[in-house]
């Protein structure tokens, strides 16, 4: 059986919308334009998208995806007819699931006008079925159920996996036998975890492409759709300044840090069969370094961005484990209130080895970056919050006020804070104002929330946008999961067959003691989350 692909999209022309893109002017009508010209022209087709969220009764479709729905919705960033579907083994009315998604659903801060009446309009475009997630008979159901409000309309498909992992595999079956669309697109979005390591990826990709092709599955890491990793592209390959200087000759080492001030907080049965490494560093951290150090694409066609990054990740070195330090949270008493370990949660192990803190030196062997470490830190329950990527660039050659002066200058630094309180900084030194020569550093800052009055959009927004879209340059191709996972699993497989102990940090410290040792093997100080202010 054959299942329709994505619509492929006319070559643009001067005057069509596509070229406002690539012009980089976008107006909000202009992005209407776009999608109508790329995907719906709802004006002659008549096409229509439904949208299935399979396990709309779990926490991620809940606090997640139906917010961003209904945000794409009051933005008129959907199309003109669409229809959601929430599906889950819960008994539930049409009515009942209204009320379980209205409480989660908020208007953007600077747009509250008809903000009701949105939400009402929204809320009657929302369905519920229950079914059982490997019953080809309620999928059938479902299939009918849509087709009634399809309407004889071209009619597109998405399903929204929002399930464990060990279902993906009898949904897609199902949803692609008994309901996949018959004259429309049909696509699926798969959550991470895809796999634990190299074969059970592996084992998972070709499962779903017993049902689906490659263009049809859409691996969605939500890390991939926030601003500032959208704007990494943009400030690198857009700013003269910067590429030139985008390599070994002037960076002295890159760090990614993701940092969680709270532990697992009732997830404990869950993470403990995952861990720090499988849950960040393999998909968020690695994707983020890809992005970062690729080579300038050919475009900015989906495909010419993945091919750049797959050379990129199949250019790192293979993990060492003395180049691997793995933590683990324990208990601490601070300001009179005490902080429970990760083994204290009843659904973890008691001789659990699980990480909940990874640090790991990378390189990637290629021209650009010899030599230069990458840095990649990620822990829970430690003292911040925050991810931020932070490019050390060399010292200056000669040094002249060491020699005039006897000063030393810092290095300058380049910052990017994907969350939370978005903004991009450099540090420069500078001379003091007054006789005297005096030098200070100070940071250049772009803080979003400052020089943008627009609200960020919600990673998931943005991400199920391009999914309806068919826009693919954000999701995993199962060439860049190979390589990710390739470079992973041995390190995660010595771990493991080894049985290495973590070494244990109090709840809400900066972590273990030997990260540090680590980034010094490399010259490299880890720079401190959180402390630096938007001030100058």
């Amino acid at each position: 059986m054959e299942f329709p692909s994505a619509t492929k999209a006319a070559p643009a022309t001067e005057e069509t919308p596509l070229n406002k893109i690539k012009d980089g002017i976008l107006s909000k009508s202009s992005h209407l334009e776009v999608r109508d010209a790329v995907n719906f022209d709802t004006n002659t087709k008549e096409s229509t998208v439904s949208i299935t969220v399979v396990g709309a009764s779990g926490d991620l479709a809940k606090k997640k995806i139906f917010p961003a729905l209904f945000a794409l919705y009051y933005e008129d960033c959907l199309p003109k007819h669409f229809t959601i579907f929430g599906y889950a083994r819960t008994k539930m009315t049409d009515a009942e699931l209204r009320i379980m998604v209205s409480k989660t659903l908020t208007c953007r801060i600077d747009k509250r006008e008809n903000c009701n009446d949105k939400m009402e309009e929204f809320l009657q475009r929302c369905f519920y079925h229950s079914g059982q997630y490997d019953s080809e008979e309620h999928f059938m159901a479902l299939d009918k159920t849509l087709k009634e409000h399809e309407a004889g309309k071209q009619s597109n498909r998405l399903f929204y996996l929002s399930i464990p992992p060990n279902i993906f595999v009898n949904v897609v079956k199902c949803a692609c036998t008994s309901a996949s669309s018959a004259n429309g697109w049909t696509r699926v979005i798969v959550e991470k975890p895809f796999g634990r390591d190299s074969e059970s990826s592996a084992t998972l990709t070709r499962s779903l492409k017993q049902y689906l092709e490659e263009d049809q599955i859409f691996r969605i890491d939500h890390y991939l759709g926030k601003e500032l990793v959208e704007n990494l592209s943009v400030l690198r390959f857009s700013n003269l300044i910067f590429e030139p200087q985008w390599s070994r000759q002037y960076i002295r080492n890159v760090q990614l840090i993701f940092s969680e001030d709270f532990g697992t907080e009732g997830r404990g049965g869950y993470f403990d069969n995952y861990g720090i490494i499988r849950d960040v560093m393999q998909n968020h951290l690695l994707q983020i370094l890809a992005l970062f150090a690729m080579e300038t694409p050919v475009s900015l066609d989906a495909e010419d961005i993945r091919n750049e990054k797959v050379k990129l990740l199949r250019s790192i070195r293979p993990l060492q484990l003395e180049d691997v330090v793995i933590g683990q949270y324990k208990s601490h008493t601070k300001g009179g209130v005490k902080y429970p370990g990760y083994i204290d949660d009843k659904t973890v192990p008691r001789d659990s080895l699980t990480p909940t803190f990874a640090a790991a030196a990378l390189f990637i062997d290629n021209a650009r970056w010899d030599g230069v470490p990458f840095l990649m830190k990620a822990g829970k329950a430690l003292h911040a919050r925050g991810a931020e990527i932070r490019v050390q660039f060399r010292h200056v050659p000669g040094n002249l006020y060491k020699r005039s002066y006897g000063m030393n200058l810092e290095t300058n630094e380049l910052v990017i804070r994907l969350q939370p309180d978005e903004a991009i900084y450099l540090k420069i030194n500078n001379k003091v104002p007054g006789l005297g020569m005096k030098l200070d550093r100070s940071n250049l800052i772009l803080h979003y929330a400052t020089r943008y009055s627009k609200e960020i959009p919600d990673a998931y927004e943005r991400l199920l946008l391009d999914a309806i879209e068919g826009e693919r340059r954000l999701f995993i191709r199962s060439d860049e999961l190979d390589a990710a996972w390739s470079l992973f699993t041995p390190l995660l497989k010595e771990l493991e067959e080894k049985k290495v102990v973590p070494e244990l940090y109090p709840y809400g410290s900066r972590g273990p003691v030997r990260s540090h040792y680590l980034a010094a093997k490399y010259n490299v100080r880890w720079g401190d989350l959180g402390t630096e202010s938007h001030q100058a």
